[in-house]
C-alpha cells in the first residue's frame, strides 16, 4: 500500500515561508535549511516541503494551480484570516465540500476545503 509521503512547493525564502505557513495554518517546522524547509500537520499525516532556488526544483514559485488542498476545520475563519492573501469566495456543498482559494506570499495558488 502506498502513501502520500510530502508535497513540494516552490518558494522563494524556505524560512520566510515556513514561518508563514506554520502560522497561518499550525503546521509545525520539522527543519529549515538554506534550501527546503520542511512542516508538518500537528497529526504528522501531511507533510509539507518547501524547495527554495538552491534545491534546484525546476519549477518556480507562483503556480497557477494548487498541487495540494488544504484542510480547515472552519473554512470561515480561515478565508477570514487569509484576507490579505485575495481569498477567492467559498463555493462547493455539503455532497463533497466547501473551498475556497488564495495564494501564498510567493504568489502560489492555494486551495483550503473543509473536508
Amino acid at each position: 500500500m502506498a502513501q502520500l509521503g510530502s508535497v513540494f512547493l516552490p518558494v522563494v525564502s524556505p524560512r520566510d515561508s515556513a514561518a508563514w505557513y506554520s502560522a497561518v495554518f499550525g503546521l509545525a517546522v520539522s527543519s529549515i535549511q538554506e534550501h527546503a524547509a520542511v512542516l508538518d500537520s500537528p497529526d504528522r499525516e501531511f507533510r509539507l516541503t518547501l524547495m527554495g532556488p538552491t534545491s534546484g526544483i525546476a519549477a518556480p514559485p507562483g503556480l497557477t494551480w494548487a498541487p495540494f488542498s488544504l484542510l480547515v476545520t472552519d473554512i470561515e475563519a480561515a478565508r477570514k484570516s487569509l484576507v490579505d492573501r485575495d481569498p477567492g469566495p467559498i463555493t462547493g456543498d455539503d455532497r463533497s465540500c466547501f473551498w475556497f482559494t488564495a495564494t501564498d506570499p510567493d504568489g502560489n495558488i492555494l486551495l483550503i476545503c473543509d473536508r
